[in-house]
């Protein structure tokens, strides 16, 4: 296409420096996942970052901004995933151009700079421009008819169209209650040569009148009755989607054919091999490439949960439209390199990260590609004889077995005019949750039957508890009334200074004890989620039910998984600041042994960045700061900006722990200062799953312990080098140096042996019919000696069939060799695998040369002796 006047960067500048020049502060783009915000799987409008703002609950230096955000609707309520590539202007990601104000100018700026940024810096044809406003908003009508001077019949008053009072398309809502008011939107009109009628008729939907800004005025409060009253300070919030305008300043019809996608397209196209740059395939490539690479950039990894289950979505319907294209292998991951060209100017963030998006968009495809072929052969097989439905259990097959998302499936079967069973989806995939749930992601004793009301938990600041009382027994999880000596069992107690295992702390153990009864608690599990279960067995006396005991927690256990812990905070924060923002826990187990994490990164952690987290983690205990935990209500806690794990569900009340720089919502146990902790040190580093690492560290007693026997390791090997430890390593490699030169000098030998005993055994070898057979044992010899040896006896004996053997106790290592005038006759693979099936193995090779080996040495001399008669049936 041909240079347009406004390129899509163009259009992002002007419109912010429109906006600077109004006195508007430039605020940058955030990211596509929320901050804190559980309410939004992803940013899907420019207004996300400036929530707290319009709720009261912040402010900020400035009454005026403008920015253009990065916006994302593939997931939750809000997703056009599925109309993508088939529509004009559906996009998964797209960009949102945004002014606001926030109780400082109100509908008559907002309007007038609309018109202003449209029709004089933008030059769009005034007549080509309409608006529509709520029917009752007189103000925002005479501002467009009377001061702007649009004509009154482009000017269309939109009533409560959406079946109650104030539910309109033209009267915003933040949610049930709270801001809300009423909004202007510009549609342009594309001609009449276009299907379709202006807002608000019947012919709405067409593509003539397409809606480019909308302009929301936030002037009221809405009650739990519907009524509405007058906010102190209004505020304006607008939003006009980037591609299109592009596509009305490029003179295009489709958002695809702006220069941003134009050049997307081109690349799919490079990458796929197609060269029509009108397939819908290409287009949903184009479409993919921008969602995919900054929802990396902002740290969601392709996953099979939440926010990461989007982005596999995203990226294997990518990967399926270039497979329908013809592309076998990995593609999608080269066009970020063109992303990063077209945006990164714009967003330096998607430059900066370029070699990590296109690394871990790499990782998925080669992964997904292992099974794309053959889910599609399921789905041909399944819809081969011409069925109306795909059957729900194979569309969750195809999820469960092939990674196939069930939007993916409809996207197939739709090309095919073939309907997918959702229904029968649904119920597959809940019998799947339902055996994940009955396995539990830890342990509860839900199989016990207790209706008591809860214990109270006194460990956080108590490590015994004098006046415990027993309020349920258990053995073999059946509710009794006593617990005799010997007998294991669970006990319940009202108050209790065990923690159960939750949140990947393993739970306490310890002694109950009432008299000369003494039960050793072996595990405290949860019975429900405020009821305690501790497990263990009576080792003297006898436990009733009413009774009153001492409950102790083991406290030098208690303090190893406390250290340990709290480390694992320090880790995950120093992991975040080293290997980057996208570091997110995806699960842990803490003991008194060491601490094991389980992390979002989709490469193996270096040496260099170990000891990067080492020193970031051993600094803060060093520092020995004290820690605070708080108990405050979720919203509170979001405020305090606590690290929270997406998918995790919180009660109306948490407890957030600050922890040297740490902080995070944790209802775990730990220690009162960082320092505390002693000392820390990772101990391994593995992978796990796609795009998930784990980190074992241990730390206190046990890192002392570990760097002690690594101590005894290096001494061990040091007195055996006999030299003085600071000289190992360079002991180390000099012995190894001695040790190749022997191993060349060993060969040498073996190579010499060799000579002189094929010398030997020319003797030895028999007429047979012209051709001299040749079958002896060559002793000492490896399998080099034994090719060799073949070679130099094939040079001396000219016509020749040769079986070389060598024995290693039951192992026999067997080389056959043809000289090239008699392969014709006698093949080497074929000689050498009638030797080893005779010796428990087989083997077979080139028709001049061929190895086997064999595990029955006690059958070598029969199989040697046969050689002679098996040649002679063959010449």
């Amino acid at each position: 296409m041909s240079t347009p006047i406004f390129t899509v960067a163009d259009i992002r500048k002007t419109f912010l420096d429109f906006f600077a020049s109004k006195g508007h502060t430039v605020v940058a783009s955030s990211p596509l996942v929320p901050g804190n915000d559980p309410t939004l799987m992803f940013t899907n409008s420019g207004m996300v970052q400036f929530k707290d703002v319009f709720l009261g609950s912040d402010k900020r230096s400035y009454v005026r901004a403008a920015s253009v955000q990065a916006c994302l609707r593939a997931g939750g309520k809000h997703n056009d995933l599925e109309n993508v590539g088939y529509t004009a202007r559906h996009h998964t990601f797209f960009e949102m151009l945004g002014n606001w104000s926030f109780g400082d100018y109100f509908k008559r700026e907002s309007l007038k700079w609309a018109w202003e940024l449209l029709t004089e810096v933008y030059k769009l044809p005034k007549e080509r421009l309409l608006a529509t406003v709520y029917a009752e908003d007189d103000e925002a009508y005479d501002i467009w008819t009377k001061e702007i001077g649009l004509p009154p019949e482009r000017v269309i008053r939109i009533g409560d169209n959406k079946g109650a009072r104030y539910k309109s398309d033209n009267f915003w809502m933040m949610a049930d209650t709270g801001p809300c008011g009423p909004c202007s939107e510009i549609f342009y009109d594309h001609g009449d040569h276009i299907p379709g009628g202006p807002p608000g008729s019947p012919e709405e939907d067409g593509d003539r009148f397409i809606e480019i800004w909308n302009n929301v005025f936030m002037q009221f409060n809405m009650d739990e009755t519907g009524a509405v009253t007058p906010l102190p300070a209004p505020c304006v919030d607008t939003g006009m989607g980037l591609e299109r305008l592009a596509a009305i300043l490029q003179h295009v019809h489709s958002n695809y054919e702006i220069d941003l996608f134009d050049a997307l397209i081109k690349a799919a196209g490079r990458e796929t091999g197609c060269t029509d740059l009108g397939h819908k395939s290409l287009r949903v490539i184009a479409d993919h490439i921008r969602a995919t690479a900054f929802l990396v950039s902002d740290g969601v990894m392709p996953s099979n949960e939440g926010r990461g289950y989007v982005q596999r979505r995203i990226v294997r319907r990518a990967i399926r439209h270039g497979y329908k294209l013809g592309q076998k292998t990995p593609f999608f991951h080269k066009l970020v390199a063109d992303l990063a060209q077209l945006m990164g100017d714009a967003y330096p963030q998607i430059r900066a990260q370029q070699q990590r998006i296109t690394e871990v968009l790499k990782a998925e495809e080669e992964r997904f590609y292992e099974t794309l072929a053959n889910g599609m052969e399921i789905l041909d097989v399944a819809l081969a004889d011409g069925a109306n439905t795909l059957p729900g259990d194979i569309a969750f097959k195809l999820h469960d077995t092939f990674g196939f998302p069930l939007d993916l499936t409809n996207d197939v079967c739709r090309e095919r005019g073939v309907a997918v069973d959702e229904a029968g989806f649904a119920a597959a995939m809940e019998k799947q949750k339902a055996q994940a749930r009955a396995a539990g992601k830890f342990k509860m004793d839900k199989a016990l039957d207790y209706t008591g009301v809860g214990n109270a938990f006194t460990g956080y600041t108590h490590l015994q508890e004098a006046t415990a009382k027993i309020v349920a027994l258990y053995v073999d999880g059946v509710s009794v009334a006593e617990i005799k000596s010997g007998q294991s069992g669970v006990v319940v107690l009202d108050t209790t200074p065990f923690y159960a295992e939750s949140g990947g702390q393993v739970g306490d153990q310890g002694h109950i004890t009432s008299g000369s009864a003494q039960f050793a608690v072996a595990d405290t599990l949860k019975i429900k989620a405020d009821v305690f279960g501790h497990h263990g067995t009576l080792e003297q006396g006898t436990l009733n039910v009413g009774d009153h005991v001492a409950a102790q927690v083991d406290v030098a256990l208690r303090a190893a998984t406390v250290r340990n812990h709290s480390a694992t905070h320090l880790m995950h924060k120093a992991l975040r600041e080293v290997l980057g923002g996208h570091v997110q826990q995806k699960g842990s187990l803490v003991n008194a042994e060491r601490t094991r994490f389980d992390f979002a990164h989709n490469a193996p952690v270096t040496d260099a960045e170990i000891r990067q987290i080492e020193a970031l983690v051993n600094a803060e205990i060093l520092a020995n700061a004290a820690a605070q935990a708080r108990v405050m209500d979720i919203e509170s806690a979001q405020k305090t900006g606590a690290m929270m794990l997406f998918g995790e569900k919180y009660g109306e009340t948490v407890r957030v722990l600050d922890i040297g720089s740490s902080r995070e919502l944790c209802g775990g146990t730990h220690v009162q200062r960082t320092g505390d902790i002693g000392l820390f040190k990772i101990v391994a580093e593995s992978g796990v799953a796609a795009g998930v690492r784990r980190i074992e560290a241990v730390t206190g007693d046990n890192a002392l312990a570990y760097l002690q026997a690594l101590e005894d390791t290096v001494a061990q090997a040091a007195s055996a080098l006999r030299a003085p430890t600071a000289e190992v390593n360079s002991r180390i490699a000099q012995t190894l140096e001695q040790i190749k030169a022997l191993e060349k000098e060993v060969a040498a030998l073996k190579g010499k042996l060799a000579s002189s005993q094929g010398d030997e055994l020319v003797a030895q070898a028999v007429d047979v019919k012209g051709l001299k057979v040749l079958a002896a044992v060559l002793p000492g010899a490896d399998a080099k000696t034994l090719r060799d040896t073949l070679d130099k006896l094939k040079d001396k004996l000219k016509t020749a069939a040769i079986v070389l053997a060598a024995v290693d106790g039951d192992k026999v290592q067997l080389a056959a060799g043809v000289t090239a005038d008699s392969v014709g006759k006698v093949k080497a693979g074929e000689l050498v695998n009638f030797v080893a099936q005779q010796v428990g193995g087989k083997g077979g090779g080139k028709p001049d040369m061929a190895m086997a080996g064999g595990t029955n040495a006690a059958q070598l001399p029969a199989a040697l002796a046969s050689v002679q008669a098996w040649v002679s049936e063959r010449v």
